[in-house]
């Protein structure tokens, strides 16, 4: 949640506290140096197995573990485009003997993001506040930075505006996408990404601006704006191109097993 001033008594803070260590343990005097030792030596030696089986897995900080996990994902995406790919081409031939209303199939690609998306539209960046920020009195660091309901109070305006299509980051945002903020960096898709965050929506860019105007959430941002100077643009444009999703458009759900009774 966004820390707030007084003026905003809907937001609160969670703080969290360190429980005390327990005591430390000690050696006694009378452990045997020799076992000691046998140990220590049988601990060097899993150790040195379990690097040698499984080197780069283990990063030494949570940085080298975001960087190696992202390169890992990039590369499981890949494969995951290229085999949706392989099956859009197949559906296409099994499809292409007509029987679906063009202009019905049209809408839906759009709508499940399956379908690229040319048009008027708005593009909406926000970013972290400058360093110099901090010495603004009673500021607190989370003041300072984009928080995820930042972005959701962004994105659940545009599409209240009337939103044909929506990207985050240049990834195209469906019904079922997802995404968190950890600290200053945001997760979507199985990918990382730092600010400034852009969003971009095709639609009557007047209707989106006057979405905006009407959000409350996005006018608390903008209060931040005014105070901390975080980083907030708007832009109009006569012609966006925002690509298809780049996953799976298929949904899932989940069944009940069978001879199973859901009213006992």
């Amino acid at each position: 949640m966004r820390p707030t001033r007084a003026t905003d008594p809907e937001v609160t803070m969670a703080r969290l506290s360190l429980r005390p260590g327990h005591p430390v343990r000690r050696w006694r005097p009378y452990v045997a140096v020799g076992a000691v030792a046998a140990a220590a030596g049988l601990m060097f030696s899993a150790s040195a197995q379990l690097a040698r089986g499984d080197e780069g897995r283990h990063p030494e900080n949570l940085a080298q573990l975001v960087e190696s996990e992202s390169g890992r994902v990039e590369r499981l995406g890949a494969q995951v485009d290229e085999l949706q790919a392989q099956i859009d081409r197949l559906g296409g031939d099994t499809s292409s003997g007509g029987g679906t209303d063009p202009d019905l199939a049209r809408r839906e690609s759009v709508v499940s993001g399956s379908a690229p998306v040319t048009g008027p539209g708005l593009t909406v960046t926000l970013d972290d506040a400058p360093a110099s920020s901090q010495s603004i009195p009673g500021v607190h660091a989370d003041d300072l930075v984009v928080h995820q309901q930042d972005l959701q109070h962004v994105i659940n305006a545009l599409w209240a505006g009337g939103a044909e299509a929506m990207t985050l980051q240049g990834e195209r945002v469906t019904s079922t996408s997802a995404f968190r903020c950890s600290g200053n960096i945001l997760l979507l898709h199985g990918k990382v990404f730092s600010p400034p965050y852009v969003v971009e929506a095709v639609g009557d860019p007047e209707r989106l601006q006057a979405a905006l105007d009407a959000s409350s959430g996005v006018q608390t941002y903008l209060d931040y704006v005014d105070w901390v100077a975080l980083g907030w643009a708007q832009e109009p444009s006569t012609s966006l191109e925002l690509p298809a999703y780049a996953g799976s458009t298929e949904l899932q759900h989940a069944t009940v097993p069978e001879g199973t009774d859901v009213f006992s």
